[in-house]
């Protein structure tokens, strides 16, 4: 069986000089990086690490901007056997004090041998618990200028990370969530190697493949598909800034021409972003012909989405085909599903009283409204799922309910947390928590059981806004629920949050909302786009006296839609 290390070796032998990266980056030229240079490069930080004292197995905590020192440290970690993690880095776009809460539970969990920073980012650190067995202060290992790459011929038996075994954990994903404790999920080599040969096939990956990616590397989308698999595969990787992308997501497109990219994944907002805020004076002479794979992909997929990216960008060369989806979770390692390629994407048209009502995904009679919901395609090999309902007992094709899955590319747990590893299993079977439905073998997805909003593929959960939007005064306790509302324009959903005033009076309500978007925006990274006060009574409960975010969802839809 196959270990990071050994595939980084058998590249080094057979591959060296081949382009293994492109690094674009503003107002620079962009930056090739053979196999030669990434590995000699990674084997510098794998030996400050040892150098540093860290053990085979330990956690390492990287914490960088897009550079070619995130590149690095994160292989380096790897070569010696480490467990790379890499973290956000704190921007303007991040609260400082919900960033640094979230850091410190994370190491309490973790409790990392190291952290890769910058020197002038150590005050931003919260203090971090020991790794077992480690009898000095956390070790940080400086980047303000990354070690010299190693010279001449690299021994790869003196470094560590030939030690480790296939079942061995190989990396941390990290949700990313507003609040609150964060899982690591930890995965092993296998399990990695099982998602990327499953994953090859259903994307029918070829030699002369160019992924071209800007999506950050502490996501599971960005890690596992727009890194870890073009770079273990020897497939050239172009790899852009998140944040050059929202500035400019022109320049995603100019990238493919230029280096006639055939791979890339999206969320479904960068759908819409594209398409809206691209302007033809910036496409001049891109070519976007050899894009055959743009895969939709971390937060619920839309048909118009994809019909609006379609329109905007065929006249460059943009074939519809191209235009997939997949259903994904770190969890899996990434892929669980993939639709289109060799088939067009599904569409299905249903019943919205049958959605809603029945919970079923039935044709529409004469006379329904009616829902058009997008596919996610297929499981990929090695990978089962099934539709259960809240006993956990199978459902037929059609039925709405959870979706399990069973896969050879698990989690190996969330680290150090075994209650969650635990809970996070039914006989056998991984409770994802997303609701959906299969039929003809393809997967719907069509929301999460917690009620869970994503905003731009960014995890939020209801229930830490709601707790802080129970903190203003005036907001009577108990009495707030936030949800998602989806954006046609925007191709992503946005937060809505409702609460109840104790002493109700309207000029008063509207300060308050404003208090309530403010105080929410400084305890977590979201911003709050509608925020409603409302009278005493007007939150729906369910019948155990919880408070029924669905309900509430659609009794505020049906208001703003109506005027009230």
């Amino acid at each position: 069986m196959d270990t990071f290390s050994a595939r980084l070796q058998q590249l080094y032998e057979t591959s060296a000089e081949r382009p293994a990266l492109y690094l674009l980056q503003p107002r620079q030229a962009d930056v090739c990086l053979t196999y030669r240079d990434l590995i000699h490069g990674a084997a510098s930080y794998a030996n400050a690490l040892a150098a540093a004292g860290v053990q085979p197995g330990e956690v390492v905590i990287i914490i960088l901007q897009h550079s070619e020192a995130l590149v690095y440290a994160f292989w380096g970690a790897v070569l010696h056997g480490a467990i790379p993690s890499i973290m956000p880095f704190l921007t303007e776009k991040l609260q400082p004090e919900q960033y640094r809460r979230s850091l410190a539970a994370l190491f309490e969990i973790t409790t990392p041998a190291a952290i890769i920073t910058y020197p002038e980012f150590v005050a931003e650190l919260p203090p971090a618990p020991l790794s077992p067995g480690v009898q000095t202060p956390r070790v940080l290992v400086s980047t303000e200028k990354h070690p010299e790459p190693v010279e001449g011929t690299l021994n790869f038996a003196s470094l560590r990370g030939g030690e480790r075994r296939p079942e061995d954990i190989v990396l941390l994903q990290h949700s990313s969530g507003t609040t609150g404790l964060q899982k690591g999920v930890a995965l092993s080599h296998r399990a990695v190697f099982n998602q990327l040969e499953s994953y090859a096939e259903a994307l029918q990956l070829r030699s002369e493949d160019v992924v071209v990616s800007w999506l950050p590397l502490y996501h599971d989308m960005g890690l596992i598909a727009g890194f870890i698999l073009p770079v273990l595969n020897g497939l050239p990787l172009v790899l852009m800034s998140p944040f050059d992308w929202v500035r400019a997501p022109y320049k995603l497109l100019q990238a493919v021409s230029r280096y006639k990219g055939t791979l890339s994944w999206l969320p479904n907002f960068a759908y819409n972003f594209c398409a809206q805020k691209i302007r033809d004076r910036d496409l001049a002479g891109v070519d976007l012909s050899s894009w055959r794979a743009i895969s939709n992909c971390s937060e619920p997929v839309h048909l118009k989405s994809h019909q609006m990216f379609a329109k905007r960008f065929a006249p460059y060369g943009l074939r519809p085909e191209a235009l997939m989806t997949c259903y994904a979770m770190a969890e899996n390692v990434f892929a669980v599903t993939q639709g289109g390629g060799s088939a067009p994407l599904s569409v299905d048209v249903i019943s919205a009283r049958g959605f809603f009502a029945e919970r079923r995904a039935r044709p529409p009679e004469a006379g329904e409204l009616s829902m058009t919901l997008l596919s996610c395609g297929t499981p990929i090999a090695g990978t089962r799922l099934k539709v259960v309902d809240d006993q956990q007992s199978d459902l037929p094709e059609r039925c709405l309910g959870e979706i399990a899955l069973q896969s050879n590319c698990m989690l190996s747990e969330y680290y150090r947390r075994p209650d969650a590893t635990a809970g996070a299993f039914r006989d056998g079977w991984y409770l994802t928590g997303d609701l959906g439905y299969l039929a003809n073998g393809e997967l719907y997805v069509t929301g999460r059981k917690k009620d869970l909003i994503i905003v731009g593929g960014k995890n939020v959960y209801p229930q830490d806004l709601e707790t802080l939007a129970a903190e203003v005064p005036g907001v009577h306790p108990g009495r707030v629920a936030a949800f998602g509302v989806f954006s046609e324009d925007l191709g992503t959903e946005e937060v809505a949050l409702v609460a109840e005033m104790d002493d109700f009076a309207a000029e008063e309500a509207v300060r308050l909302a404003e208090e309530i978007r403010q105080h929410v925006t400084r305890g977590s990274d979201v911003a709050l786009r509608y925020v409603r006060v409302v009278e005493r009574g007007w939150l729906l409960k369910t019948s155990s006296g919880k408070i029924a975010r669905s309900a509430n969802r659609d009794k505020y839809l049906a208001e703003r839609s109506d005027g009230s």
